[in-house]
């Protein structure tokens, strides 16, 4: 019994080996990552430690967005697909059922820690002072109209002053995020659907018409007041130097590694500084993961290992070196959670 139990465990680690040679044959002997550009810096501090510290190879990262990440993440299994799908937003139900469709049966989330959405500008204009009344006014396609205000009209404000006459009368010029982003989504769930609910007008809508509340409360103007800037973050912050007249929306650990040229505008109150993200006082700020094929893990070498390196308390710890990079770090049940999933690459049941 012993000698077929050793066999056995060789057996196994023939198949490891001959895996793992072959994703080195298929030019894959390295981690491929995918999706949020909010993610994106934290996995690529890792990426880079793994890289210095393992005889791993650095792990190669590409900036899609979130739900582009996860339309590469769930076209299929297999060495010529990307292992890791980093999403500043939890995957959808869609998303996971193509996953499935597609072969990609076994998700691994990992929850890495939280993150403020923004809304920066320049620090050689005045700090804004916003509500989500405001944001949803400045940035909807539709609004009730000023003068009739059961009745919805294409948005006609021109300027912050015309939304609320205590903001700056200059024009609405916003960088943001595109549709593929989970920082859009994030901002649309977070900020245009509570400012469009403070609407009485809006609110009876919900009960009368929850087709035409849900396009009245989400849908962005396209007028050229927001401006799709695409997944580079570093381009909106370039952008933002070069007009002090425009704000930009996009992660905290941005506004962190930019605080010399930009400040943050203050949203009912809270101002987007670590401690108020981190205390829940900042509302406008969601959960960051990443999402793994378990099926990888046993193929591209080094999985394990990066996951471990991820959730490890050098890395997303109060004191660890992506709290440095801007990341809030997630209560210390949550990271014990986490942490063990991924180390038993627990399966991801939707309810």
């Amino acid at each position: 019994m012993l000698k077929q139990t050793v066999s056995l465990a060789a057996a196994s680690l023939l198949m490891l080996s001959a895996a793992q040679a072959q994703a080195a044959s298929g030019g894959r002997d390295y981690i491929s990552i995918v999706g949020s550009s909010t993610v994106y810096p934290f996995s690529t501090a890792v990426a880079e430690q793994f890289g210095k510290t393992t005889a791993f190879k650095t792990p190669k990262i590409e900036s899609t967005g979130s739900g582009g990440g996860f339309k590469l993440f769930c076209a299929g299994s297999g060495v010529d697909t990307p292992d890791i799908s980093n999403s500043s937003r939890r995957i959808k139900k869609s998303e996971v059922e193509n996953c499935e469709k597609n072969g990609v049966k076994e998700i691994v989330e990992i929850k890495v820690g939280y993150d403020g959405i923004v809304l920066a500008n320049s620090k050689k204009a005045d700090q804004l002072k916003l509500n989500r009344k405001d944001l949803y006014l400045a940035l909807a396609k539709e609004v009730p109209s000023p003068d009739e205000p059961t009745k919805f009209v294409v948005n006609p404000y021109k300027t912050w002053k015309e939304v609320n006459a205590e903001l700056p009368d200059i024009n609405i010029e916003v960088l943001g995020p595109p549709p593929t982003s989970g920082t859009r989504d994030a901002f649309i769930e977070m900020v245009m659907e509570p400012g469009c609910s403070e609407i009485d007008s809006i609110k009876a809508l919900e009960k009368s018409n929850k087709d035409k509340y849900k396009a009245i409360c989400q849908t962005i103007r396209e007028d050229g007041a927001y401006i799709d800037a695409g997944e580079n973050d570093n381009l909106i912050v370039q952008k933002l130097e070069a007009n002090p007249k425009a704000v930009g929306i996009f992660g905290f650990s941005f506004l962190d590694q930019n605080v010399d040229k930009l400040q943050g505008s203050v949203i009912e109150g809270s101002a987007p500084v670590f401690d108020s993200i981190a205390s829940g006082d900042y509302k406008v700020s969601r959960p960051l993961f990443i999402y793994v094929k378990k099926a990888h893990a046993g193929v591209i070498p080094g999985m394990n290992e990066f996951l471990a390196e991820f959730t490890s308390e050098a890395a997303w710890g109060e004191e660890g070196y992506l709290a440095e990079k801007g990341l809030i770090p997630a209560p210390k049940a949550e990271q014990e959670q986490n942490a063990q999933t991924a180390k038993d690459l627990k399966v991801l049941v939707l309810e």
